[in-house]
């Protein structure tokens, strides 16, 4: 039996899988790196502790397997998407990295917006974020200029996991395509904003499909993780493109809900063509020649984990969330917004923070919790609405992450989204996607719709109940209201948040 490792570079830790050719995974590591909040609106990671993480997580599935080291073909990456790794030289970071939940970029969007105009949506195909790399880049060259003239390249993080452990430096299309300075139909870096902000051409990697053998394990590398120097390295792609590729989002009818740290909703595209006038991300899929659209929602499972950590520390979530189930839709007239750290779409607003409107005397804790995993589905159906309302069709729904362990939030999916939501047998996320794409490297399947066939495995599918959909469309409209009734007194409030 022959094996693949998946390393999903997430941001909060680095989750490590060993898979066999059947699609099983026969063992699995996890190691946990701290973030920095340094100040309101900041977040951000040092790459030596995903490297040590990375290196750590893989010697511990070698080691405690059994498998024999020369058994594993390859590896590859999924990765947290735009964190800023600025490299000097000699190839070492000149600051920490700046992460994708990081909004101190504002102004730099703003500028970005007024030196590129009508280019950002035609050519790069999404709107100025703070999340995406580019104003990150010229957040740095205006606020740290001795930092800066040290940079001579950029890395995103799993790119640079990647490069200390082959010593060659990539990107693949999929992360690229998040940093606002890729021309996403034709697949190159943009001659126009290179141009534009004076960023050299060879400050930016090499880019390559994410399926591309980009070398093998430097003997270090292989001494410290217990691999074999020539196993094949994959480049891998962005955590949500191997995402949708481990839950077999592959061809046009299926939809892809996610909720980790975030939240994605994520429709499969065939080909540029489609215009969503920058309601939604547009991205260079996983698999070759082929592309996606995805709306986010910034605190989706980072909403429960903090209510959990704020109201219900040490608990489990199994006991956080007793009694949600016998509860109705509504919570008893409670609404949450999940905008704790802002929100991307549909409203792509740094300074929005989440509100409980309705609170009265008669609410437990469990219609807050109830509250907060519906919050975080109506945000995620926005982006659903989005695609409905631009003609796609969503009747089937792959819900993985968070959001796919608990039974309860699998039906409220189904009738918030009114469509099957349907989880999966062998759940993993990224890291699965990111095996795939190593197996399929490896020259076991021919593409990644037969690894799919087998790698992929549906549960049960949740369908919609009439009356509970017909009450969730009512309240999904109130909810909507929220953000318009809240946005200037948020504003407001921006100032006491120093």
């Amino acid at each position: 039996m022959k094996y693949v490792i998946g390393v999903d570079l997430g941001t909060s830790a680095v989750k490590t899988l060993l898979v066999s050719q059947d699609g099983a995974v026969r063992a699995e590591a996890t190691r946990e790196y701290p973030l920095y909040h340094e100040k309101s609106g900041w977040s951000e990671q040092e790459p030596e502790d995903w490297v040590a993480g990375t290196i750590e997580s893989i010697k511990e599935i070698v080691s405690n397997s059994g498998v024999a080291p020369e058994d594993i073909e390859g590896i590859s990456f999924s990765g947290q998407m735009h964190g800023l790794v600025l490299l000097d030289a000699e190839r070492r970071p000149v600051r920490r990295a700046i992460l994708w939940n990081d909004t101190r970029t504002t102004e730099q969007c703003r500028q970005i917006e007024a030196k590129l105009g009508d280019k950002l949506l035609s050519v790069m195909r999404n709107p100025a974020l703070e999340g995406f790399t580019l104003p990150k880049i010229e957040w740095v060259r205006q606020h740290e200029p001795e930092a800066f003239e040290r940079a001579r390249g950029f890395l995103l993080p799993k790119d640079y996991v990647r490069y200390r452990l082959t010593g060659a430096v990539h990107m693949d299309l999929s992360d690229a395509a998040g940093t606002l300075m890729l021309d996403v139909a034709n697949k190159r870096w943009s001659a126009d904003v290179l141009e534009t902000f004076g960023i050299p051409a060879d400050f930016c990697p090499p880019l390559v499909e994410a399926g591309a053998c980009v070398g093998t394990l430097t003997k270090e590398s292989a001494e410290k993780t217990g691999l074999a120097a020539d196993t094949k390295v994959f480049a891998g792609g962005a955590d949500n493109a191997c995402g949708a590729i481990g839950a077999g989002i592959l061809q046009p009818g299926v939809t892809l809900c996610s909720i980790g740290t975030s939240g994605v909703i994520l429709t499969y595209e065939p080909d540029a063509s489609a215009d969503y006038q920058g309601k939604v991300h547009f991205f260079n899929h996983g698999k070759e020649n082929a592309f996606y659209a995805m709306g986010v929602t910034l605190g989706a499972g980072y909403s429960l984990s903090w209510f959990r950590n704020t109201f219900a520390k040490g608990e489990s979530y199994d006991s956080l969330l007793a009694g949600v189930g016998d509860l109705p839709p509504g919570s008893g007239g409670l609404l949450f917004t999940p905008y704790l750290v802002g929100e991307r779409t549909p409203h792509a607003d740094s300074v929005i923070r989440g509100s409980f409107i309705g609170m009265d005397g008669s609410h437990t804790r469990a219609h807050f919790a109830r509250a907060v995993m519906e919050g975080i589905t109506f945000s995620l159906h926005e982006t659903v609405d989005i695609f409905r309302k631009a003609g796609k069709t969503v009747d089937t729904i792959v819900s993985i992450g968070g959001g796919a362990k608990n039974p309860v939030w699998l039906q409220m999916q189904a009738d918030i989204f009114q469509a099957d939501v349907v989880a999966l047998e062998n759940e993993q996320g990224p890291g699965l996607g990111a095996a795939m794409l190593a197996a399929v490297g490896c020259g076991w399947f021919p593409s990644l719709d037969a690894c799919a066939d087998v790698f992929v495995k549906r549960q049960k599918a949740y369908r919609p109940d009439p009356e509970r959909s017909r009450r969730y469309a009512e309240l999904f409209r109130i909810y909507q209201d929220v953000y318009r009734q809240t946005k200037g007194l948020n504003q407001a409030l921006a100032a006491f948040r120093k």
